[in-house]
């Protein structure tokens, strides 16, 4: 991943409504949901939420599909995964078991 890109993904997140419906979506799993319920949950104009979502999938962090009338979106796992391998790439690099079996593990090991 190069870093222009992590930081247009960084930029995408780094903003209250991108990054609430970006947690949101992660938490909806990979079903998402449709633009107008995220507009609903956080009570969030839709011609706005239009603009924020538009932002998070060109960073890659999003993908949206169309089911009928309704334009439905979910994280995307893989520029996720990219971005979060970028950010740790040389995390703990000395001992790699600390990170465990998942990369959202923590490193806390690095922390101290």
């Amino acid at each position: 991943m190069q870093s222009q890109h992590v930081i247009e993904a960084l930029l995408a997140l780094a903003q209250e409504t991108r990054l609430a419906v970006y947690r949101l979506l992660v938490h909806a799993g990979p079903h998402g949901l449709p633009a107008g319920d995220i507009a609903v949950a956080l009570d969030t104009n839709p011609s706005t939420l239009s603009r924020h979502l538009a932002q998070l999938e060109r960073a890659g962090l999003l993908r949206s599909w169309r089911v009928q009338r309704q334009i439905f979106y979910a994280v995307n796992w893989t520029g996720t995964g990219q971005l979060l391998a970028f950010l740790t790439e040389d995390c703990c690099k000395a001992d790699p078991t600390i990170w465990g079996e998942h990369p959202s593990d923590t490193c806390a090991e690095c922390e101290s």
